[in-house]
C-alpha cells in the first residue's frame, strides 16, 4: 500500500516552494539577491525535512534543524536570517490554509558573542589627543578630542554642547544625552586648558548668535560626520595604525576609567547608560587586560608558553 500524498512530502515541498518564491517575485517585487537567498533557504529546509511534508514538521523538528546547522558552521547571524525566511515561508503557507501552526513562532537562533568594543590603549589615546596643531582648527580639534576623552562623550552630544554647557570653575560639563536625559560629568584639567585655547579662537570665526561650542569653517555648529573625518585625519597624524572613530574615545574613557577605579556604577553614571548592563561590557576589556598581564608576568604561563612550543 502506497503512502498518502502528504507523507510523500518532496514534490509538494518543491511546489510550495516554487509558488512562494513566485509570490515574492510578482507580488513583492524582491530583487533577485534576496529571491535566491529565499530559495536556498526553502531548499536547506527541504534537504533537513528528509522526504517529510512541511505540515508534518514541528517545532523540535525547526529547533533539530537549526542545531544541525549551527554544528556545520553557520553564524548566530546567518541562522537567524534562515528563521526568519523559513518563517515567511510557513505564514504564507498559513494564509492560504495549507498548513496549520508555524512551526517556526518561538524557535530562536543561538545567541552571537557580543562583539568587544575596540579601544586604544592609555598611550595611544593620550599621543591621539594631545596632538599639537598651532592652526585654529588644530586648537579646535583638539579641544575636541581632548573633551570626548575627558568625559566619554557621544559625538553627538559634542557636537550639541553649547558654550555655557562647560563650566570651568566647578570643571563640570553639562551633557544632553539620549532619550533628552541631562547629566553633568567631570572634566579634566588637560581638557579644560584646551577648551579655554581654542574658546579664545572661536570668537574670530563664530556667526553672531552661534551658541555652539564646536563650529566648522561656516562658524556654524559643527556636525557629527565632520568630527568623524578630522578624528581620522589626526589619528594618522599620531601614527596610529588603527581605524579610529569618535565612539573609540568613548570607549577607551569607559576601559580606562574602569581599570583604573574598578566603579561600574560610576562609568555607568558618566557615560549615561539607562542599564548597568550597558557598561559591563568594559568589565569584559577590563578581564582582557589582566588576562594579558597575567601572560606575561605569571611564572606558571610562562612555563605553559614554552611548554606549548616544544
Amino acid at each position: 500500500m502506497s503512502p498518502p500524498h502528504s507523507a510523500t512530502a518532496e514534490p509538494v515541498a518543491d511546489s510550495r516552494l516554487e509558488r512562494y518564491l513566485a509570490h515574492l517575485r510578482n507580488e513583492r517585487r524582491l530583487s533577485a539577491n534576496t529571491l535566491s537567498a529565499y530559495a536556498r533557504d526553502g531548499r536547506t529546509l527541504q534537504a533537513l525535512a528528509a522526504g517529510r511534508a512541511l505540515e508534518a514538521l514541528a517545532v523540535q523538528d525547526i529547533r533539530r534543524f537549526v542545531a544541525t546547522l549551527h554544528g556545520k558552521g553557520q553564524s548566530p547571524r546567518s541562522l537567524a536570517r534562515v528563521l526568519s525566511s523559513w518563517r515567511g515561508l510557513y505564514d504564507w503557507l498559513a494564509r492560504h490554509r495549507e498548513v496549520g501552526a508555524n512551526p517556526c513562532n518561538g524557535v530562536r537562533p543561538p545567541r552571537a558573542a557580543k562583539r568587544l568594543p575596540r579601544t586604544l590603549s592609555p598611550d595611544e589615546a593620550v599621543r591621539l589627543v594631545s596632538l599639537e596643531d598651532a592652526t585654529t582648527f588644530g586648537i579646535r580639534d583638539r579641544a575636541l578630542f581632548e573633551l570626548a576623552y575627558s568625559c566619554g562623550l557621544r559625538v553627538s552630544e559634542l557636537t550639541g554642547l553649547d558654550v555655557g554647557h562647560v563650566d570651568s570653575a566647578t570643571g563640570e560639563v553639562r551633557v544632553t544625552g539620549k532619550g533628552a536625559k541631562t547629566r553633568i560629568v567631570p572634566v579634566g584639567t588637560h581638557a579644560l586648558a584646551a577648551i579655554g585655547l581654542w574658546l579664545a579662537r572661536r570668537q574670530s570665526m563664530v556667526k553672531p548668535g552661534e551658541e555652539a561650542l564646536f563650529v566648522g569653517r561656516a562658524g556654524r555648529r559643527l556636525t557629527p560626520r565632520e568630527v568623524q573625518k578630522r578624528i581620522k585625519r589626526w589619528a594618522a597624524a599620531a601614527g596610529l595604525d588603527v581605524d579610529v572613530h569618535p565612539h573609540m574615545l568613548r570607549h577607551s574613557f569607559a576601559s580606562h576609567v574602569l581599570q583604573s577605579s574598578g566603579d561600574l556604577r560610576a562609568v555607568q553614571e558618566m557615560l549615561g547608560h539607562a542599564s548597568i548592563a550597558s557598561t559591563q561590557v568594559y568589565t569584559h576589556l577590563d578581564f582582557q587586560h589582566l588576562a594579558k598581564v597575567y601572560d606575561a608576568a605569571h611564572p606558571r604561563a610562562r612555563r605553559e608558553k614554552a611548554g606549548k612550543k616544544g
